[in-house]
């Protein structure tokens, strides 16, 4: 019998979308307060429940979205998303968003769902060190591209990219990212690292663009084997390029540790399996009752509870 996945949700991931996507004049609990994302994201986990039949579910939380080791290396990490005003970690959060995110924890709590971070770490580095040591197969649903570093045909790992919706999920395994990128999955990480990506802050390799990253980590695997070629004059760098990445030396030199997710992060012993009933149906239907959430409430509900039957 084919084991069913261990499915890790990159909560951050999941409610922002949620809230953007719903207006909140669509959802709104008795005394007027928004809960478009807590709407939305239950109906998202919902949907992956029902669709990719997991029998372990973990949802991933930031504890720190722009962790201090990360920033020390490169200034720019996510420097765009600060708030104005705020403090080196302040991102810029709606506050009707902001507000959202404890009753969310709370409707996990009620269901049974473990949702966990770590401190100093990201989502990802919560994800990236469970995929690494938990049993496969592992499905990670993410809007996050960095994630496609974890994909795995071995374990097998896969990235449920949900970059326009729990809907139109692309499951994604190493093909997929070839097939898109040029580059192997394992050879991810460093990809970004030389092109850049703005939605994070990383400048990347000046003149350097998706073709060239990409010829570049086909031809020599990654970051490392490349600067080390970069040393040989009989090394064949057009004059051009070699003038760029010898520029970007010491940007190379702590980019690949900023993009890779961790792997090894310290976390909490939960219990991962799938509950086939709300751990406590007093608490949720509280819950539900009080914010105007009985519907996402109960397709969750039926979601584990449909789950657990399955072969």
């Amino acid at each position: 019998m084919t084991r069913r996945p261990l499915l890790l949700v990159d909560s951050a991931s999941l409610y922002f979308r949620a809230y953007f996507g719903i207006p909140e004049s669509a959802a709104q609990a008795p005394d007027g307060s928004p809960v478009n994302a807590v709407r939305g994201f239950l109906d998202m986990v919902a949907q992956l429940i029902r669709t990719r039949r997991p029998d372990r579910l973990i949802c991933a939380l930031d504890y720190d979205w722009r962790p201090a080791w990360r920033v020390e290396l490169i200034p720019s990490y996510k420097a765009h998303r600060l708030a104005p005003g705020g403090g080196p970690s302040t991102e810029v959060v709606p506050d009707n968003l902001e507000a959202q995110v404890p009753l969310i924890l709370s409707v996990l709590a009620a269901v049974g769902i473990p949702a966990i971070g770590a401190a100093d770490y990201e989502a990802d580095d919560v994800i990236g060190t469970l995929a690494t040591t938990q049993p496969g197969p592992v499905e990670v649903a993410s809007g996050d591209r960095d994630l496609f570093q974890l994909i795995d045909d071995a374990k097998p790992v896969r990235l449920l990219y949900c970059g326009r919706g729990v809907g139109k999920l692309e499951d994604c395994d190493n093909a997929a990212v070839e097939a898109k990128y040029g580059v192997p999955a394992s050879g991810y990480a460093d990809f970004a690292a030389l092109r850049g990506d703005p939605s994070d802050g990383l400048p990347g390799v000046a003149g350097v663009g998706d073709k060239t990253a990409a010829r570049l980590i086909s031809r020599y695997g990654d970051i490392d084997a490349m600067l080390a070629a970069l040393d040989d004059p009989k090394a064949g760098f057009a004059p051009g390029l070699r003038g760029k990445l010898d520029a970007a030396r010491d940007y190379l030199a702590v980019a690949p540790t900023v993009v890779k997710v961790a792997r090894d992060v310290e976390l909490p012993n939960v219990d991962a399996a799938l509950p086939t009933a709300p751990a406590d149906g007093d608490a949720l239907l509280d819950l539900a009752e009080k914010w105007n959430l009985a519907g996402p409430c109960r397709r969750l509900v039926d979601a584990i509870s449909h789950a657990g039957t399955a072969q």
